[in-house]
């Protein structure tokens, strides 16, 4: 995920050029530091995935020039410690210009609230228009640029009212229910439903794809009966503290000759097979259940709540909290 927001950043540096009839979008997303990575990389990827469909089925329609925000430009960490490389919003123009914007959602949000530059970039906007797409915490830059002195709080989906300046009610239109599903709803409108259903395959493959990569099992072609029994009780005991030593005794090997014949049996040391197997365990867990990330690492035997945070920024490049709000957006989507 990281990599393509990467990628989806030096697009933005270098947009493509324009080939035939096909007219070119300006789709904007607004980062800081601290943003959350998941759901705005996953944007970014829904419009790239777009372009390389269309060229290579050959199919007109727009060019989605993604550009990716910040106040000063230049490198922007994320919440997780990812960086990506940003253009200054002065530099491309006002915020207006842009055919959807998405501001991005996260725990560097409350910093922002006082940055004059963005706030008053954002009130450019027409702030009820259905191509503006908050990302979860995001809304609360909207809410400082239209109501400097009042915070304004509704869920996104739902219809809401505002007070204009003459003091009549104004209905805040209704907005898709996740960014994501925005997204796809300009895909949509301008490729066509089949074309929309085949970026979410797509996409949906590429991001589960980045969290399931199991280690080789099959190096040899074959798994000896021992290795597969020793594979089976590293996953059964895969919640609490165990040794190398307890894995080889219960297959009656010695701990040298274990560790030399799984490695080249499954392709991967038994420590790195019951660390995937420990991840894998917090991915579904993180997925389909509400339980605290603290409960979850103790009974995936990871620990606490923060040595499997550091588990996830390292093999992942999200936290658990990123990974569980991106598993869920695109279970909406």
């Amino acid at each position: 995920m990281a990599g393509f927001f990467s990628r989806a950043s030096r697009h933005a540096a270098q947009p493509q050029v324009l080939h035939g009839v096909r007219s070119v979008k300006r789709i904007g997303i607004t980062l800081f530091n601290g943003f959350a990575l998941p759901e705005a990389a996953t944007v970014a990827e829904i419009f790239q995935s777009a372009n390389a469909f269309c060229t290579s089925m050959r199919i007109g329609g727009p060019l989605y020039d993604v550009h990716l925000l910040s106040v000063g430009g230049g490198r922007i960490a994320s919440s997780s410690s990812v960086f990506v490389w940003t253009d200054s919003i002065e530099s491309r123009g006002r915020a207006d210009d842009f055919h959807a914007l998405f501001i991005a959602g996260g725990a560097g949000v409350q910093n922002m609230l006082s940055e004059e530059r963005l706030i008053a970039w954002l009130r450019w906007l027409d702030l009820r228009s259905e191509r503006i797409f908050p990302i979860a915490e995001g809304q609360l830059l909207l809410d400082a640029a239209e109501f400097p002195s009042k915070s304004r709080k509704f869920g996104l989906g739902e219809d809401a009212h505002t007070i204009d300046q003459r003091g009549l009610k104004v209905l805040i239109p209704h907005r898709p229910n996740t960014p994501l599903r925005g997204a796809l709803t300009i895909i949509e409108e301008d490729l066509g439903a089949e074309v929309a259903r085949e970026i979410t395959g797509v996409v949906r493959l590429r991001f589960e794809a980045q969290f399931t990569a199991a280690p080789n099992k099959n190096v040899l072609g074959v798994v000896s009966e021992k290795i597969q029994s020793s594979v089976q009780w590293l996953e059964m005991n895969c919640g609490r503290a165990i040794t190398i030593e307890e894995a080889a005794q219960f297959v009656a090997m010695s701990e040298r000759n274990f560790l030399r014949r799984f490695k080249m049996e499954m392709g991967v040391t038994p420590s790195d097979y019951l660390l995937y197997v420990r991840i894998d365990r917090c991915r579904h867990l993180l997925s389909e259940t509400d339980l605290p990330v603290d409960k979850i690492a103790r009974r995936c035997g990871m620990g606490s709540g923060g040595q499997l945070s550091k588990v996830f920024r390292r093999y992942l490049g999200v936290t658990p909290t990123e990974y569980r709000a991106s598993k869920r957006a695109f279970n909406t989507a």
